[in-house]
């Protein structure tokens, strides 16, 4: 599985690069902030939602701790997705949130 850290997607972003970034933590942890221009799909509904995702994008996977959201790519992953999880999840981000 691929993997950044929560600094190189800082960078990433910085860079004015499109990403595509999945939050899949819960409602109630969103709501302390999200990455700016994230996509929440909580965990338990990424199964019953992919339909929303497209195989031809790259995702990056963020959770609390990089844990989910390990879950979370290594299915997608398994469907034919391009993910990459994003290690230290948001307890290691130091950049904006919404």
């Amino acid at each position: 599985m691929k993997q950044l850290t929560a600094k190189q997607v800082e960078e990433l972003l910085n860079e004015n690069q499109s990403l595509n970034i999945l939050d899949v933590r819960e409602d109630d942890e969103v709501a302390s902030g999200m990455i700016p221009t994230a996509k929440h799909i909580p965990l338990g509904q990424v199964e019953s939602r992919m339909g929303e995702l497209e195989k031809s994008k790259e995702y990056i996977m963020v959770c609390r701790s990089g844990g989910r959201s390990g879950q979370a790519a290594q299915f997608l992953e398994n469907q034919g997705f391009d993910v990459i999880n994003m290690t230290g999840g948001m307890m290691s981000w130091e950049g904006p949130t919404e």
